[in-house]
């Protein structure tokens, strides 16, 4: 038996039932799923613990273990996660264009599903149902591989989207889980172009650049975060330092959490003291001139070259001073991930000027970063945050899930 293969001819196959399902069954999937996760969460947590336990043992590291733990507060942000796509309007359908050729055939240029979804993740178990949720809204099909370390986690949750949405009226096949956690079984998985639509991968920076190189199937970059934070000279201090501590401390382990802190080099005496103070707890890796001033706190170690543009995923974080915003932004460009870059200033035109220059799929002005995520943008979850250019850029919901057709209605026109 070949498990990829099987799967991915079942995905196929359901399609076609898929882009035929009404809405007001989608939402009731949606919804029987939603009440049935919280009625097991008990259970949900017990098989997750499998994977936390069978995680320490193996030498995970706090931050893939955070990844990896589903608590009361993140099941329930599922089981509210799915009542928000259920309440969207269908996107399937939607008219987006039309008008009528000089020899009366109307066009329609309409939404459609993009048909079978691969989704390979690491680590965050809840990525099985809002991947789920988002595929089925959208009319797709979904085969989803997520890693080892979450296999209890994912089957328990798969199986759950399953057996409510079945009641509920879910075609057979639309979700389904990968069991194997072979690595081979990504090998295969991505060059079945005849079967699987486009690619989504959702982990690692290793993960994702072996998939780009060898997939023959299109790819949806996601995920990847050195997101960077410039501070201006003209920044308010205090509300500085709480925005930095926000977006690097309130989840370390996350794509969008803050990697690196440029700070205009008119502030540094000002802001670099109350940054060591306030995020007593963060490995501050200073670059040469800055490290020179601080080196005798506790918290402050000297920068290497590789910092700059890494991604840490951990309570560490890189400080570099910049000369201004022209500066601030051309070094975003050139580390960025293209993921979230944000600038704190009180000066309207560096703000314009950094907003319209950052190449990035998300940017902000004054806020933390933490903000990059599908269900805070009112998506009620992702599939993932692409941070590639074409078909979809930043949070991925419902609508990025799609694509279109033309749709042409005559009355005998033939061309001369």
């Amino acid at each position: 038996m070949n498990e990829i293969l099987d799967i991915a001819k079942l995905a196929k196959e359901a399609t076609g039932e898929l882009v035929a399902l009404k809405s007001e069954t989608k939402n009731k999937i949606l919804r029987a799923v939603s009440a049935e996760i919280l009625a097991k969460k008990e259970q949900i947590k017990a098989a997750n613990e499998i994977d936390i336990k069978n995680g320490e043992a193996s030498g995970l590291s706090v931050a893939l273990l955070d990844r990896l733990r589903l608590s009361d507060a993140r099941i329930e942000a599922m089981a509210n996660g799915l009542l928000e796509v259920a309440d969207f309007a269908d996107p399937i359908g939607e008219i987006l264009d039309g008008w009528r050729h000089k020899n009366g055939m109307q066009i329609t240029k309409t939404r459609v599903p993009l048909g079978v979804i691969g989704m390979i993740y690491e680590s965050r178990p809840n990525v099985s149902i809002d991947a789920a949720a988002l595929a089925l809204k959208s009319s797709n099909a979904i085969i989803l591989r997520g890693s080892a370390s979450a296999i209890n986690s994912n089957k328990f949750l798969v199986n759950l989207f399953n057996e409510a949405g079945s009641k509920a009226g879910l075609v057979k096949n639309a979700v389904q889980l990968v069991q194997s956690t072979d690595r081979s079984v990504v090998e295969q998985m991505i060059k079945m172009h005849e079967f699987i639509d486009v690619l989504i991968p959702r982990g690692g920076k290793n993960l994702k650049e072996f998939i780009i190189k060898n997939a023959t199937i299109p790819v949806v970059e996601t995920g990847s975060g050195v997101c960077q934070i410039f501070i201006d000279e003209s920044t308010n201090i205090n509300e500085a330092v709480n925005i930095v501590k926000n977006a690097k401390t309130q989840r370390p382990s996350v794509c969008n959490a803050v990697e690196c802190v440029l700070v205009h080099e008119n502030i540094t005496d000002k802001f670099i003291p109350a940054l060591i103070k306030e995020l007593s707890e963060v490995e501050l890796r200073l670059d040469d001139e800055i490290y020179t001033k601080f080196m005798n706190e506790k918290n402050v170690v000297k920068a290497k070259d590789t910092d700059f543009g890494a991604e840490f995923l951990d309570l560490i974080l890189v400080v570099k001073r910049v000369k201004n915003t022209t500066d601030a932004i051309r070094y975003i460009n050139e580390h960025s991930s293209g993921h979230s870059d944000a600038i704190l200033s009180q000066n309207y035109a560096n703000i314009e000027l950094f907003l319209n220059s950052v190449n990035s799929a998300v940017v902000y002005a004054n806020a933390s970063t933490r903000f990059s995520d599908g269900g805070e943008f009112g998506f009620g979850g992702e599939i993932g945050i692409s941070t590639q250019k074409l078909h979809a850029r930043g949070p991925m919901g419902v609508r990025e899930l799609t694509t279109y057709k033309y749709v042409v209605r005559g009355n005998g026109q033939i061309r001369g």
